[in-house]
């Protein structure tokens, strides 16, 4: 169904039972724009063009939104600004807008929709393409430890995702112990105003478009459950630091004690361990609890994390948890204690309930 506003509801003159013929498509701005989008990241950008469409020599003319069924950030939000809002997949547009704009929407357009829009589809994408293409670009920015990112307005082709020529990229430093919400906050901000830009400059910026390049290309598939489980043998401080800042808020960091599995939380990153032998070192898993600073520190690949509190059946904290489980342990000697002292690395595969929290996203 079509939720009109009374802009829409004007151009939808009928003549002999077919739409009334409009102007041709604009060579230049204002443009009147289609917009695509689903989540908070999309909603900055139709912020931005919202304001824009109101302000005297904007690059907006006309606004609408295709949003997909549910209660989605970019539906609430058209329909709170009295945008006209069209349901997935729209009805016909033809001769109806200049130009389109998809920003995390989740649906491949087909071939047919994109050729109604005289200058092409715009996308707003959260990585410096082709670095990072897929639905999941920020979180793997972040668990890969990358420095620099960035934000990439590209036209869409259809068959794939975010394949499509360049018109505009703009870097973005990442800041040490950023978070995946942080970086988010960030680059929908600056994808916006890149988008702003692009659309006053547009067909300068078609003329000029480059294909993306043929290496350095990534793929971030969505996260899941799966990403959760600390593999102590093969993680470093850092790497594990990386994934609690990508995806902890979501889906906390787990892994198993005694065939159990153990949720960790409020994480406190690189510990500095003294042990009492210092020719030692302790094997992955192993747990040393810090009285001083009420947390539990795991030995890694290459030192030790820390975690201040952690689930198994309830919330403990760090000092409930060594006193109620590890204290008696970890002044033994035998090979039984040292495993009952350690955290395990989750061997792949797992019983059909983690399978099931696997398929999430």
């Amino acid at each position: 169904m079509w939720l009109l506003g009374r802009t829409a509801a004007l151009r939808c003159l009928w003549a002999g039972g077919r739409p009334a013929a409009r102007r041709l498509s604009s060579s230049g701005p204002p443009w009147r724009l289609l917009f695509f989008g689903s989540d908070h990241f999309a909603v900055e950008s139709l912020k931005v063009l919202t304001s824009n469409r109101s302000s005297s020599g904007g690059v907006v003319e006309t606004l609408e939104v295709v949003a997909l069924p549910g209660d989605v950030p970019v539906k609430r939000f058209a329909l709170q600004n009295q945008l006209p809002v069209h349901s997935w997949p729209p009805h016909p547009v033809d001769g109806q807008f200049d130009v389109g704009v998809v920003v995390s929407f989740g649906c491949l357009l087909p071939e047919k929709l994109i050729n109604k829009f005289p200058h092409g589809i715009l996308n707003v994408h959260p990585s410096l393409l082709p670095r990072w293409r897929g639905p999941a670009p920020i979180f793997h920015t972040i668990m890969h430890g990358d420095a620099v990112t960035g934000v990439s307005i590209i036209q869409i082709r259809p068959h794939r995702f975010d394949v499509g020529p360049l018109l505009q990229q703009e870097l973005h430093q990442v800041p040490e112990g950023c978070t995946a919400e942080q970086l988010e906050a960030a680059l929908s901000s600056k994808g916006a105003h890149l988008l702003l830009d692009t659309l006053r400059t547009l067909s300068e910026r078609i003329a000029h478009k480059r294909e993306q390049s043929q290496s350095g290309g990534t793929f971030a598939p969505k996260i899941n459950a799966s990403m959760s489980w600390v593999e102590w043998e093969e993680q470093t401080c850092d790497q594990i630091s990386c994934l609690h800042c990508a995806i902890g808020s979501r889906i906390p960091l787990r892994t198993t004690w005694m065939g159990r599995t153990i949720t960790l939380l409020d994480f406190v990153g690189r510990c500095h361990i003294s042990l009492l032998d210092e020719r030692s070192r302790a094997a992955p898993g192993s747990v040393s609890y810090q009285k001083e600073s009420n947390t539990l520190a795991v030995s890694c690949k290459d030192g030790w994390v820390g975690f201040r509190s952690v689930v198994l059946k309830k919330r403990l904290t760090a000092g409930d948890f060594y006193n109620g489980y590890l204290h008696q342990t970890l002044h033994r000697k035998s090979a039984c204690d040292i495993t009952r002292a350690q955290f395990i690395t989750r061997k792949h595969g797992g019983d059909a309930k983690d399978m099931r929290e696997n398929s999430t996203s």
